[in-house]
């Protein structure tokens, strides 16, 4: 007869080897996460560079062991592309749901992630917001949203008020602006924000000019900056746009005191440095950047630069986001998207190369995050403000 303590003990064992099929030597489930990011269309460039970030990451968190809570069990990605359309994006969410994804991470630009956060909800599935700034996205209040970084108004905010300061300490040679913004959500947000925070400063907003996306001719807006003659200049657009603004404006000689951007698709990009020094030299940013002073980051670097490929802020901050969620699946100890949810609601995740300190998330928004300024320096990229991650003195303004 089976005594009531060895039937307890053999249930327990039982139970456990349900628990962790690894007791008997097989490897756990692994854990199927969506990664979805426009890597084909006007966007493609971003969205790769998005994508081989969270391939990073998933890499590396698979080699330091996989989800210890859940026996080991590594991190599988499912590449969705959103062809640079919401449309598309939200058609990726409904196959990766079908596919039984625990979550997504993505999907880079703005009018996207406001669509896949959107369609995720619907399943109650994490999505991870790795860098779409519109403050939209986090204030529907969707429960599945949550995003590691800044949004446009707190970047905004930032790069006015440090504006100030820097025009303040030269004894304020600026007075008016002039803002250029691509049409998207992204674009519009962040030129309607700095046109209500600029004249609160004392600058005149002297004129904001929309275009599209792609635009492949800037001779006419170039024409009408040297008319209105601001003397700031401030970008919002994606790479391939930025970059070609201000080499029309380098080509016609057209020099504001100052470029300075707020989230420039190409200003605080080394690929944009090193193929246009010129043009770049002495741009300032407000934009995603990582913490100067983590080793880690200079490693991330030079791992990416091995590829052959830029350390641009679309891999750092997806790597980051990945490794967000990654940390929230290991407390869950579950795969089940509502306790991966409850983990990333409640998450105080430190351990990351960003200026941010421990996360939290009120509303969907990690609270601590935000922007840093960096200037383009002898052909590099360096953090001006705020002083605690200052590696040069910042040069303001560029043309006196």
């Amino acid at each position: 007869m089976t005594s009531r303590r060895t039937f307890m003990g053999q249930s327990a064992a039982a139970a456990s080897a349900l628990a962790f099929p690894l007791v008997g030597g097989a490897q756990p489930k692994p854990i199927k996460v969506g990664v979805l990011h426009p890597v084909t269309g006007a966007l493609a460039y971003s969205g790769q560079q998005c994508r081989m970030g969270a391939l990073m990451a998933i890499e590396d968190i698979n080699k330091a062991g996989g989800i210890k809570s859940l026996g080991g069990a590594k991190i599988e990605a499912m590449l969705g592309d959103a062809q640079s359309s919401p449309q598309a994006g939200t058609a990726e969410i409904e196959k990766m749901n079908e596919a039984g994804v625990s979550a997504v991470v993505g999907a880079f630009a703005s009018a996207i992630c406001l669509a896949t956060t959107q369609a995720a909800a619907k399943y109650n599935l994490p999505h991870v917001v790795d860098v779409g700034v519109a403050d939209q996205i986090v204030e529907r209040g969707l429960k599945n949203t949550f995003r590691f970084g800044p949004g446009y108004r707190k970047c905004a905010e930032v790069a006015v008020s440090s504006l100030h300061v820097l025009n303040t300490a030269a004894g304020k040679p600026a007075r008016t602006v002039m803002i250029v913004h691509e049409e998207s959500l992204f674009g519009t947000g962040t030129a309607n924000l700095l046109a209500k925070e600029l004249p609160g400063y004392g600058y005149e907003v002297k004129e904001i000019i929309k275009h599209a996306n792609p635009t492949r001719d800037f001779n006419n807006i170039a024409l009408r900056i040297r008319q209105v003659n601001p003397d700031i200049l401030i970008p919002a657009n994606y790479y391939n746009e930025y970059a070609l603004l201000v080499r029309t404006l380098q080509q016609q000689k057209i020099t504001p005191k100052a470029i300075y951007s707020v989230l420039g698709g190409a200003a605080s990009s080394y690929k944009f440095v090193k193929e246009f020094p010129d043009a770049a030299n002495g741009i300032i940013d407000c934009n995603h950047w990582f913490n100067p002073r983590d080793k880690r980051s200079a490693e991330l670097r030079k791992r990416v630069e091995a590829q052959g490929q830029f350390f641009s802020y679309e891999v750092f901050m997806t790597y980051t986001a990945m490794m967000l969620l990654a940390d929230a699946i290991e407390r869950a100890k579950s795969t089940d998207r509502a306790a991966i949810i409850d983990a990333l609601a409640s998450s105080k995740f430190s351990n990351h190369i960003m200026p941010y300190g421990p996360t939290q998330f009120v509303n969907g928004q990690n609270i601590g995050a935000q922007p840093l300024m960096t200037q383009v320096h002898k052909g590099d990229i360096k953090v001006i403000v705020p002083r605690d991650y200052r590696e040069v003195e910042p040069i303001f303004p560029l043309k006196a």
